[in-house]
């Protein structure tokens, strides 16, 4: 008897190119002009209706089409952050441009601070625009310099804000926050001796460490892989935290010895750490629970995940989404789907909403067991918009399955995914596109072939590479 068919996948008809004045009817027109979620979503929706794809070109002219609307212009651009599958659309120039409009309002500063905070949420580097911007429309505060300075060092620029409180120093002198973006800046790129040094200029400055300067440092060491000078500074911590609290370890110390000792293999030693911290007076959070869960179902057994997380829940803790989806992986990992569908099932029950990550860990093991049809359950009832939109990885996770059995159906279905991945704003890899349009080649299917050979037309980036 022949496997069953897979089923084809709801494919939206195309809507035409935005066009930005036609973009900036919509958003003029817009009953409310506040940035309250419910405004942003609201308009996310609208705009979701007449486009199906903003380039940053055309969100970019929208905004100066918007220029003395500013109010107006800055719900456009925060319902952009609400649009499904759209982040891709966000760029530094568009950003660029927000940080402009929101200096012209009465009370820029706590829109400046969020829009600034974009910028490494979105891995974009400042435009040569941004400074200027920021020191010539705005006064700006110590507050707001220390923003900019957190920007710069979530973005892997720590030389960069290094250099900037430099040049800037009788401007803005240096206070804690300063010194303690500047050692997260050189711990995230893994230069914990420039970390330390940022320290005794602290104290050279005269201004104390704080419990948030330490753990910094302390999570910076295992992010370089130095376990040995870790584990030093937290009995450090400990000694001095005797006679001064400021460094004493807290319950965020513990949680970061717990998950940088596991996930270096010290699972037994985590474990020890775990149960330390309660001798100690320091209660475990949801946290530190998510961390040893996570090393157990990474280095050791998924059972005694379990039990932790049984623990977890007779103690009184009401677990995240990142408890759930971090047992979930375990569960997959260890070959366990069907527990974990339980637990998917447990989670909402329990009135948590799991993330796209949950799914297309449940997916990607589903596929991996040769659960085909369970796989693609899950997908149909993202794509519906149940509880969460799929995101690329969804895509490239479906589109990669199908070539487990490269029959003529799997290949039309991953077709399929390229066109809507595409339609949802996402643009494949070049890789993806070309293998899935060989396997189109291979088993003759001509019309599906011609659809994704417009597209490699349409976007350059997908340069053709047909192998016969």
């Amino acid at each position: 008897m022949p496997p069953p068919s897979l089923p084809r996948p709801p494919i939206r008809p195309a809507l035409p190119p935005a066009c930005p004045r036609q973009i900036a009817a919509v958003v003029l027109n817009h009953p409310s002009s506040d940035l309250s979620p419910a405004s942003t979503r609201s308009l996310s929706a609208s705009l979701l209706a007449v486009a199906p794809a903003l380039p940053t070109p055309v969100v970019d002219s929208v905004l100066k089409l918007l220029w003395h609307h500013a109010p107006r212009a800055l719900l456009f651009f925060y319902s952009l952050l609400h649009l499904p599958a759209r982040a891709h659309a966000v760029a530094s120039s568009t950003l660029d441009l927000a940080l402009d409009l929101s200096a012209r309002l009465r009370r820029p500063r706590e829109l400046t601070h969020s829009i600034l905070a974009l910028y490494p949420r979105h891995r974009l580097a400042f435009n040569p625009r941004t400074f200027p911007i920021l020191f010539e429309r705005l006064a700006v505060t110590l507050p707001l310099f220390n923003s900019l300075l957190d920007a710069l060092a979530k973005s892997r620029h720590a030389g960069k804000a290094a250099s900037l409180v430099r040049a800037l120093e009788q401007r803005f002198p240096p206070d804690v926050v300063t010194y303690n973006t500047l050692a997260d800046g050189w711990c995230r790129v893994k230069d914990t001796s420039r970390a330390l040094d940022v320290l005794r200029q602290m104290v050279e400055s005269g201004i104390t460490p704080t419990k948030t300067t330490y753990n910094i440092v302390l999570k910076g060491f295992f992010r370089a892989g130095q376990l040995q000078h870790a584990w030093n500074f937290f009995l450090q911590m400990k000694k001095r935290g005797s006679k001064d609290d400021s460094c004493k370890p807290d319950v965020v110390s513990y949680t970061t010895m717990v998950h940088g000792l596991g996930v270096a293999g010290q699972v037994e030693k985590a474990r020890k750490m775990f149960d330390e911290m309660s001798k100690e007076g320091c209660a475990p959070s949801v946290a530190t629970y998510n961390a040893l869960i996570q090393v157990i179902c990474k280095k050791g057994n998924v059972e005694d995940a379990v039990v932790v997380f049984d623990e977890m829940l007779v103690k009184g803790y009401m677990p995240n989404v990142v408890t759930y989806t971090v047992l979930i992986r375990g569960l997959c990992h260890a070959g366990k789907i069907d527990r974990a569908m339980t637990m998917l099932g447990r989670m909402k029950n329990e009135g948590c909403e799991p993330l796209v990550q949950t799914y297309n860990v449940l997916i990607r093991y589903s596929f991996e067991e040769g659960e085909m049809e369970k796989g693609l359950d899950l997908f149909e009832r993202m794509s519906k918009g149940e509880e969460c939109l799929p995101n690329q990885d969804t895509y490239n996770i479906i589109i990669s399955a199908m070539f487990m059995r490269k029959r003529a159906e799997d290949m039309a279905l991953a077709a399929r995914m390229v066109e809507e991945m595409v339609e949802r704003g996402y643009l494949p890899r070049k890789f993806m596109f070309n293998r899935v349009l060989n396997g189109l080649m291979l088993t003759g299917n001509q019309e599906l072939s011609r659809k994704l050979l417009r597209m490699q037309e349409k976007y350059r980036r997908l340069r053709r590479e047909i192998r016969v």
